[in-house]
């Protein structure tokens, strides 16, 4: 409860934010199906096959509370604290109450896992099963590791990869480091905890037995596997995707202070505790583990996953902080100095943001993301309540869902992919050709951010991202306007990100809508066939 409240205070002006990005296209509409229909399966979006665990969790929340945004982000919050509750017993097992403390401070205020802390996601629960998970494990408590784990890959599909990697070990691990190296001090190996952790992925598979019985797809739709899976199956890729998560595990918004430092503690002698002996590390079986896990995350996401986001390491990135806390509490004197340090860095990281691209949902940039998109909707409702609006996702299920909390009546929308130059004067062609769907305004936005100087937009790195990672560069609202023929009637910026409204200059379809009859001609037909045509000529 000391958590959740520390959590619900912190981010009390993000309560009432509608639905963004994800959310809106994805996780809210299967929550809104659950609670609607009780369906377990999306009926209103394409089902990705994700565990319905958390889905359900926060449709159970709207069937108690209401269905609201500030009722799905209390859920989530509360997940939030059960996830940072799970890292202070984890660290606490694996070192002491001063390690246990500065590691959840430090998890608490990374800013992805702050961001992500009230969205209806799911790596964040995944994350707090896999430490509760990993604290049974490192006590032997099997049937709890199993409940744990199986909770954790129903949460989400990939927390598998944890105990799958861990029964790994328990079957490699004794045959590499046999006495007499007791360095290692292993523990032998025990079926009993194999069995614990391979049987955890059974409740996932009954799931997926599940979907398939209703949907005839085992992983979700076959766009989403070629998605995620064949379309990723790339040597280059596979590489930059591994350079990706590694940058996400040890460098990533702020997380390069703590493993710089660590490194550098490392070079220094261990401190004295209070009886003079040296302070104690993590011992060596249970670095292990950690490391075991965070190589399995690293490898596996960077095999599969279409989407390089950091939010999937969620899971392992406690573990990289709690081994930096503890060998900063063990080599350094000053090392409550040193972890307030890090808190500001963190937190300065909600607001900051970084020389390269990311994703708005990493820190408060989805806040700004939000607050221009609820400005371009009110803008669009009030003078344009009726139009066709050409318009890309997300912008385009925000303005046709009510219930996602930016328009009060769905509008008619007309969607492109993004606003690259490419995809603009392919609808401007379009338009003169007559092939594309009718439109009286263009709601343009910032699909990505783009930093003023961004080090990874450069050759050769700008085509690695735009032939793997589905990079592009949004046209300015000017540039729109001026190859579509309109004009721009409203527009809104904030901390790199953009809106605009643009009005076309006259109706775009015209030539496609029906000619009115010349009086004249209507009558002189008229006369000449003796009685009125059945509809009017052209």
């Amino acid at each position: 409860m000391l958590l959740f409240g520390g959590v619900l205070v912190l981010h009390a002006p993000l309560l009432r934010l509608p639905y963004v990005w994800d959310e809106a296209g994805y996780y809210v509409p299967a929550v809104h199906d659950i609670f609607a229909s009780e369906s377990l399966i999306p009926l209103s979006t394409v089902s990705n096959a994700h565990p319905p665990l958390v889905l359900a969790w926060v449709a159970l929340w709207w069937k108690v509370l209401g269905a609201a945004p500030l009722v799905s982000r209390a859920a989530m919050l509360a997940v939030a604290a059960f996830t940072l509750l799970g890292v202070y017993r984890l660290g606490e097992r694996a070192n002491n109450a001063a390690v246990a403390v500065g590691t959840t401070l430090l998890t608490g205020l990374y800013p992805v896992f702050f961001a992500q802390s009230s969205l209806v996601h799911l790596d964040l629960a995944a994350a707090g099963f896999t430490a509760w998970a990993l604290r049974a494990y490192l006590d032997d408590r099997r049937l709890e590791t199993f409940a744990w784990f199986a909770l954790a890959a129903l949460g989400k599909e990939t927390a598998i990869l944890a105990p799958l990697a861990l029964a790994g070990w328990e079957l490699v691990g004794p045959a590499l480091f046999r006495p007499p190296n007791k360095l290692l001090l292993l523990p032998e190996r025990s079926f009993g905890r194999l069995a614990a952790l391979v049987g955890s992925v059974l409740p996932l598979v009954l799931w997926f037995a599940y979907h398939y019985s209703k949907t005839g797809f085992v992983f979700g739709n076959p766009e989403f596997f070629r998605y995620n899976v064949q379309a990723t199956a790339n040597p280059l890729r596979i590489l930059l995707a591994f350079g990706s998560r590694l940058w996400q595990t040890f460098v990533y918004m702020g997380l390069w202070a703590v493993t710089g430092l660590t490194v550098f503690a490392m070079s220094l002698p261990a401190q004295p505790n209070e009886g003079g002996e040296e302070r104690p590390r993590i011992a060596i079986p249970i670095q292990i583990t950690f490391a075991v896990v965070i190589l399995a995350y690293v490898v596996a996401l960077s095999l599969i996953g279409g989407a390089v986001l950091s939010r999937y390491m969620l899971p392992v990135v406690p573990l990289v902080i709690l081994i930096g806390v503890s060998t900063l509490w063990r080599r350094l004197k000053a090392w409550k100095l040193v972890l307030g340090g890090l808190a500001a860095l963190f937190v300065a990281g909600w607001f900051w943001n970084p020389y390269y691209s990311f994703p708005f949902e990493d820190n408060l940039a989805y806040r700004d993301y939000v607050q221009l998109h609820q400005a371009g909707a009110s803008y669009l409702e009030q003078h344009f309540a009726h139009a066709r609006v050409l318009t890309a996702w997300s912008a385009s299920d925000e303005l046709n869902r009510p219930w996602l909390g930016y328009v009060h009546q769905a509008m008619h929308t007309v969607r492109i992919e993004n606003f690259s130059a490419e995809e603009i004067r392919g609808v401007a062609g379009s338009q003169v050709a007559g092939s594309v769907a009718p439109y009286d305004v263009v709601l343009a936005f910032s699909t990505k951010f783009e930093a003023p100087f961004d080090i990874t937009d450069r050759p050769p790195w700008s085509g690695f991202k735009t032939r793997f990672f589905g990079y592009h560069r949004d046209l300015a609202p000017d540039a729109i306007a001026e190859i579509l023929g309109g004009r721009i009637v409203m527009q809104e910026q904030r901390r790199g990100q953009w809106i605009a409204v643009i009005a076309m200059e006259a109706p775009m379809d015209a030539t496609l809508r029906p000619l009115q009859p010349c009086p004249v001609v209507f009558a002189l037909y008229s006369l000449k066939a003796k009685s009125p045509p059945l509809s009017p000529p052209l």
